[in-house]
């Protein structure tokens, strides 16, 4: 299996942790939480900002020392709608308690203290077209640089059609040349539907020096360190990343 795999380590509790160290680059990290009802889930922030991401369930959140109450309404994450999302800075704990059996993604990146913490969605978050043909996608922008919402993180949830290609035409993160492009460090979760379906993501480079193709399954995650990053899904299965 590709290095930028990742699959599960488990089906409960904390399926992935995804470190700049482990990653082999600098900035970003990824975890991913599968709890019951009744699980409680706690950490720092550190020196990284953390956006909390209720992929699915309730849970009662507290952070930065304020109780944000149960968020979370989306129980199926193929339903489309707009996620609730906790926005944590530099410097703080957060808390969650499942209220249902729930996934949580935390995506974070160094924080500079520049926003407060703060509740992200629903409201605000519309599920946008991106592409044509066979390229359509539809994006929920939690978080995006033109929207001053984080010190350093961007975090989008796709949903891509069974049949129809995402990240496509071909596109690159790893240059620091506004606008012509912007140095990005990008995982992808990949939630497939049905679960046991498959989709396909290539990652390379224009050298050849980096050139890999995988089939990744529900709950894994592609590292996308440099280079292009298309990403496929077959008739029958439609994908989020």
């Amino acid at each position: 299996m590709s290095d930028l795999q990742r699959r599960p380590f488990g089906t409960h509790g904390e399926v992935h942790r995804i470190t700049p160290a482990d990653a082999g680059w600098r900035y970003v990290g990824f975890a991913l939480h599968r709890l019951r009802t009744g699980d409680r889930v706690n950490d720092v922030t550190g020196d990284r900002e953390v956006m909390l991401v209720m992929v699915e369930g309730k849970a009662a959140m507290q952070a930065a020392g304020q109780d944000w109450g149960v968020l979370g309404d989306r129980m199926d994450v193929f339903d489309k709608t707009p996620p609730h999302c906790l926005y944590v800075p530099n410097g703080q704990d957060w808390a969650v308690q499942a209220v249902t059996d729930c996934t949580i993604a935390v995506c974070s990146a160094p924080g500079h203290g520049g926003h407060p913490a703060r509740r992200i969605g629903p409201d605000g978050i519309a599920l946008t077209p991106r592409g044509r043909g066979t390229n359509t996608r539809h994006v929920n922008n939690i978080a995006m640089e033109t929207e001053d919402t984080c010190d350093s993180l961007l975090v989008t949830e796709v949903f891509t059609p069974a049949g129809h290609w995402s990240s496509y035409p071909s596109h690159r993160h790893d240059e620091d040349d506004f606008p012509r492009i912007t140095y990005l460090e990008e995982t992808y979760y990949h939630r497939l539907n049905p679960a046991d379906g498959w989709a396909v993501q290539r990652v390379y480079t224009d050298d050849g020096s980096l050139d890999q193709v995988m089939a990744v399954r529900d709950h894994d995650v592609v590292l996308v360190p440099r280079g292009h990053h298309p990403a496929a899904r077959p008739m029958g299965s439609s994908c989020i990343t």
